[in-house]
């Protein structure tokens, strides 16, 4: 029998095979059409879509798709490119230029298989007229350390770029354009997967004016000049160049906690899901997912242990000082700080593709014993949430999550494992 950790552990790997895009993209194929195929995309799951579409395309094809470094798989007639994220680099900036100048000649016989998921916003990175690279690089990373929303971000990120917000499907006009999204936002909407390269926007330059300056950023003078003089607008509802968009989804996070829930099934444990769009400061959640945990271990209420309590969504984390971030090592120093060893209470939180923040680890686990663990090193919990030093924190006790690249993205994954130890110590 599974203790504790093998059997989170056994939760977050069913969440990441529930998106595994050699299951989800095969049924939700076009049929080929009468003229060309080709195949765009962008995201960490790109060049795995793009590798499933592949084998099972009945017909030529042809395209490119961009994707994480270190992300890419072998793929025979679609080429896969490889470029930086969270932070955009020259390797995506030329991608997408490579991608917009591929579908520029189509014509309404022929079709454009659009691969979209998390990860594609800072890998699609083309700057609309009038900016640079670096414009955006600042403005997205002070956007990243602020504690903006995912939604606040693209909204910004949309309106500074010649790609995003409904652009792409309007330079394929007059193909049919099918995009085939694995969603990684709270909400699932499709504006703000990738930043909606396919999809019309609702938001406006106003809006995104408004998200610099509540968060006390200030750009450079030409993004500024973009957003006030309106350039930066982006495609919206009822524009014949989308008359042809047909938008799929084809796994969210909701699917890949369901995966979980079932898999918690088998184990004999009763798995209760508590939201698959939760966002806010990471620490703030961590609050209050401990403060319900403690509830069900003390009180039996509202779920009775043993049970699990799973969630998704994306939070965020305002970095202060000069730790390395991670929003899941973040919710896991919260969660143990409020939760002060309690006994019987495990939890395991993790990025599903691979990646907490800027680290190339997943998350980690937490033990009733790891605040205990860490002081016989010298490391006291509540310093490390103030330094936001999870993954140093983890790291020190071992206890940190390495998938490596998963191919795959469906946001956040927390489970919260209330065993009956936990009941039989509240007693």
């Amino acid at each position: 029998m599974l203790q504790p950790r093998g059997i989170l552990r056994s939760l977050f790997e069913a969440a990441i095979a529930a998106a595994n895009p050699a299951q989800c993209v095969p049924p939700n194929l076009p049929q080929p059409p009468r003229g060309r195929t080709i195949v765009i995309g962008a995201g960490k799951a790109a060049a795995s879509m793009a590798r499933a579409v592949e084998q099972h395309w009945k017909g030529d094809l042809s395209g490119l798709v961009v994707t994480r470094y270190g992300h890419a798989v072998p793929a025979s007639r679609i080429r896969v490119r490889e470029a930086a994220h969270p932070v955009p680099d020259m390797a995506g900036l030329e991608a997408a230029r490579e991608i917009i100048s591929l579908v520029a000649d189509l014509g309404p016989d022929d079709l454009v298989l659009c691969l979209i998921s998390g990860g594609g916003s800072a890998l699609l990175a083309l700057p609309i007229e009038g900016l640079t690279l670096t414009d955006k690089q600042e403005v997205n990373k002070a956007l990243l350390r602020s504690g903006a929303t995912i939604g606040e971000i693209n909204c910004v990120r949309r309106h500074l770029s010649a790609i995003k917000g409904g652009r792409l499907a309007a330079a394929c006009h007059p193909a049919k354009i099918v995009t085939l999204l694995i969603s990684d936002v709270p909400g699932d909407d499709p504006i703000n997967i990738a930043s909606g390269p396919t999809v019309p926007d609702p938001t406006t330059c106003e809006d995104a004016l408004e998200i610099l300056e509540r968060y006390g950023i200030k750009p450079a003078p030409a993004v500024l000049e973009v957003l006030t003089s309106g350039r930066g607008e982006t495609i919206k509802s009822g524009d014949e160049r989308l008359a042809q968009a047909d938008v799929r989804m084809i796994v969210t996070p909701q699917m890949a906690l369901e995966a979980a829930a079932r898999v918690a099934a088998k184990h004999g444990l009763a798995a209760h899901i508590l939201g698959d769009a939760i966002e806010g400061e990471a620490r703030d959640l961590g609050k209050v997912m401990a403060g319900i945990a403690l509830q069900v271990a003390r009180r039996g209420q509202p779920f009775t242990p043993p049970c699990v309590l799973l969630s998704g969504g994306e939070t965020t984390v305002t970095v202060r000082r000069q730790g390395r971030g991670g929003r899941n090592v973040e919710f896991l120093l919260s969660l143990a700080t409020t939760l002060d060893g309690h006994p019987g209470v495990h939890a395991l939180a993790g990025d599903t593709d691979g990646v907490d923040g800027l680290e190339e680890i997943a998350g980690a686990y937490l033990a009733p014993d790891s605040i205990a663990r860490a002081w016989t090193k010298g490391i006291g919990v509540k310093r490390s949430l103030a330094e936001n030093d999870g993954h140093g924190f983890f790291e020190a006790l071992g206890d940190g999550i390495v998938t490596g690249p998963t191919l795959t993205n469906v946001n956040d994954f927390r489970a919260i494992l209330i065993t009956e130890e936990a009941a039989i110590n509240a007693e």
